[in-house]
């Protein structure tokens, strides 16, 4: 199990890690950096999907007593993957595939959830977006129990495009909204699959909605107007797996 995430300190390490290929999760960067060197860092992270964050110095230094020069770099304990590589091979197997799309959850904590469900119900996928959403850190690992370590991450610079993609592979689009127009479990979870799970205070924003083949919701009987993602996200995948039989 990963105890930390590696993490690079140093403009001309972080340039030298990207040039190499390290797998680069996030990027802290002080927020007056400006020099030559600066700016040879922002070329080299043009067009990558990595997240990048503008922070005041005094947040690096709490991270490391380093010399950091203003930038510190945290390496991804896993090699993310992209979903239009993934579908073809989950065909090729002669699958239906089932995958799961993360819209906006930031909580590490409900990731880490979200994929040890994902993992022991056998979904193949998790589809996350490069900016403002969680990422694989050593935390995330740790509450997945270790799912996170074997189940392939997409991670896609444009859930729109993602969307249009698996629609056009085939695949229904499903999303779990207040706004659903019936219960869950009256949608159809047997042909290839791609459920879509907003976060618990907006939801699945409207601009992906809006291609989704269905919107589901969860009934509630009580005061409380919304479950924990995770929690949501389990039922929908058992959903799934119901529909579609359980398979040793």
């Amino acid at each position: 199990m990963i105890e930390k995430n590696e993490m690079i300190f140093g403009v001309r390490a972080v340039i030298e890690a990207l040039d190499a290929g390290k797998e680069i999760d996030k990027i802290l960067i002080k927020r007056d950096m400006q020099s030559d060197l600066s700016r040879e860092l922002f070329a080299a992270l043009r067009g990558r999907m990595i997240s990048v964050q503008r922070v005041p110095v005094e947040r690096i230094d709490r991270i490391t007593r380093k010399n950091h020069q203003g930038v510190v770099a945290f390496v991804s304990p896993i090699t993310y993957q992209l979903t239009e590589d993934i579908v073809p091979f989950l065909f090729e197997q002669g699958k239906s595939p089932l995958l799961l799309m993360l819209d906006g959850i930031t909580d590490v904590r409900n990731f880490g959830a979200i994929a040890r469900t994902c993992e022991c119900a056998g979904v193949d996928a998790i589809i996350i977006p490069a900016k403002n959403s969680v990422t694989v850190n050593a935390d995330a690992v740790k509450t997945s129990a270790g799912a996170l370590m074997t189940l392939p991450v997409c991670k896609e610079q444009s859930l729109t495009a993602t969307i249009k993609f698996l629609k056009d592979s085939g695949f229904r689009i499903l999303a779990a909204t207040e706004k659903g127009d019936y219960d869950y479990s009256k949608a159809n979870y047997t042909d290839p699959t791609c459920i879509i799970m907003g976060a618990e205070d907006t939801g699945v924003p409207y601009e992906h909605l809006k291609y989704c083949d269905e919107w589901v919701r969860i009934p509630l009987m009580g005061k409380i107007e919304s479950l924990n993602v995770s929690v949501a996200a389990g039922i929908l995948i058992y959903e799934a797996v119901k529909q579609r039989g359980f398979k040793e």
